[in-house]
């Protein structure tokens, strides 16, 4: 609250915005709107770090989805895989053999 009355008197006597006095001044952005070359690479760099703690993060979510599943479960899910994949592909054969009168032969 006292930021603002500071910043306010700050105008009155033309001191604004070089208020170094002011407790917690925080000078405008000089350039509103308009990306710098220094924000965007301030931000940049903030972008590959959040990019490596997302790395990171699955990583170690990958690390224990594998230490959950074990070998049957793998063996058990990809049979299950390869009967959907097989049944999809017959019925794909059954519509090309009705096409071409080759159905039921």
């Amino acid at each position: 609250k006292l930021a603002g009355v500071c910043e306010e008197m700050c105008k009155e006597v033309g001191a604004y915005p070089k208020c170094t006095q002011c407790p917690k001044f925080v000078e405008p952005d000089s350039t509103p709107g308009v990306m710098t070359w220094d924000e965007l690479l301030e931000h940049m760099d903030n972008l590959v770090s959040w990019g490596q703690d997302q790395i990171k993060g699955w990583h170690k979510q990958a690390s224990a989805l594998q230490v959950q599943n074990d070998h049957s479960d793998a063996a058990a899910s990809d049979l299950n895989r390869r009967m959907q994949f097989q049944n999809k592909l017959a019925g794909v054969c059954e519509e090309m053999c009705k096409e071409v009168g080759a159905y039921p032969k």
